[in-house]
């Protein structure tokens, strides 16, 4: 500025300074916050005498006698300049009154910027790995990760977190609290409650299959964290089995020699299973089951004499894969049967993916063969594949019928006792 400053100011403060003509000092901001140029002009609706004696004063003229008020912000910039009042503007006048302007521009260039570095670990850690695309464009679409923290700085270090969690799904079996204290630093960092752990569990979900957000319920954040190895305690995973051999010369040998001897279904937990050492000899074939109302059938029904029998009780938990791997190693074979709806096919192709089986009763012909005699309920969802048989798929879309395992329980026990 130019001249005597206190002068300036004063006759600034007169003729743009006071609240009649706030609302074209607001204005004016709103614009140079974003960007734009003071050019054209602005209009006041309704307009009470007073601010139209103002702007008057400011103008030093009439502006008509209509509601409204135009302004063009030239010509008051000019009178600004040429008065004295504020020889640099209307835009460094508005930043003497007012105080400095924001550039929401920049502020807002630079927040994108903060948010993309927040970012790119997790999108280093999803790189290449297509069963994360869908999750990872949620993440951007629900603006979950925004919700969750307090801007891009706390944003940065639970996405570097989550990186190094993500990086190490799906496990082969691990506690929820090992994966932590690996992966951040901290066993409890995956602890129900935090933001980390939220978007962790959702991520796992992803892996599996499973919809990106579900039931608030301890069992489905466990089934979730199981279907991809990880299990919040070894005691609370666990697997249904009858008629698994044993042996004379280990903890969980002895146990499951007894009830096979029994004839009595056994629950093992993930605990027992961990501290086994070496494969569990299996002879030949292990057959498996979706539904622990198998298992209950062929104890009543067979006892002793049932062959080994497996049930995965719906998404397996860790416990079920640990079985499965040691009894793979032991030199087992798998046949797999399953409920006839979408949600089982989901089921037995990850089991496939895992251990491979061939199907129990759980192809195309057997399915229409169930058909023929019993009366399943509706078939709901999107269809899924089945590898070892395309034509089920098709037959199942077709039908639109599912049957549930407990409907087919007579042909299943009636191979069991063959």
């Amino acid at each position: 500025m130019t001249g005597d400053m206190t002068a300036d100011i004063d006759r600034l403060r007169r003729l743009l300074g006071n609240s009649e003509i706030a609302w074209l000092r607001a204005r004016v901001r709103r614009r140079l916050e974003r960007g734009r140029p003071l050019t054209g002009s602005i209009t006041l609706a309704h307009a009470t005498a007073e601010q139209r004696r103002a702007v008057e004063l400011l103008l030093g003229r009439r502006v008509g006698t209509g509601a409204s008020i135009s302004v063009r912000l030239a010509e008051v910039d000019r009178i600004l300049r040429d008065s004295g009042a504020c020889p640099d503007g209307l835009a460094a006048a508005v930043e003497l009154l007012d105080g400095p302007v924001r550039d929401r521009v920049r502020e807002r260039a630079e927040n994108a910027a903060a948010w993309r570095a927040a970012f790119a670990p997790l999108d280093a850690a999803v790189r290449g790995r297509a069963e994360l695309d869908g999750w990872r464009a949620w993440l951007d679409s629900t603006g979950l990760v925004r919700r969750l923290t307090a801007g891009p700085e706390e944003a940065a270090g639970v996405l570097c977190r989550l990186a190094a969690v993500v990086e190490r799904l799906p496990s082969s079996g691990i506690p929820l609290g090992r994966l932590a204290a690996e992966t951040c630093g901290d066993a409890h960092a995956l602890d129900e409650g935090s933001a980390l752990a939220t978007l962790a569990l959702s991520a796992a979900r992803a892996l599996a299959g499973l919809p990106h957000t579900g039931e608030g319920t301890a069992e489905a954040r466990r089934a979730a964290w199981a279907a991809v190895g990880v299990h919040l305690d070894e005691l609370s995973s666990v697997v249904l089995s009858l008629g698994l051999p044993g042996d004379d010369h280990t903890p969980l040998g002895r146990l499951l020699g007894t009830a096979r001897t029994a004839g009595e279904p056994l629950v093992l937990t993930l605990r027992q299973l961990h501290r086994h050492r070496g494969p569990l000899p299996a002879p030949g074939l292990v057959r498996l089951c979706e539904n622990p109302v198998v298992i209950a059938a062929a104890a009543d029904d067979l006892g002793p004499a049932c062959p080994p029998l497996v049930c995965v009780s719906g998404r397996p938990s860790t416990a079920v894969w640990r079985l499965l791997e040691l009894l793979e190693a032991g030199g087992a074979e798998f046949a797999y049967h399953g409920d006839f709806d979408w949600g089982g096919i989901a089921i037995a192709a990850a089991v496939r993916e895992r251990v491979g089986w061939r199907p129990w009763r759980y192809d195309a012909p057997s399915y229409l063969a169930a058909l023929a005699t019993v009366s399943g309920g509706p078939l709901t969802g999107r269809p899924r594949p089945a590898p070892w048989d395309p034509e089920l798929t098709a037959a199942m879309a077709e039908r639109g019928v599912r049957v549930d395992e407990e409907l087919v329980l007579s042909g299943l026990l009636a191979d069991l006792r063959g």
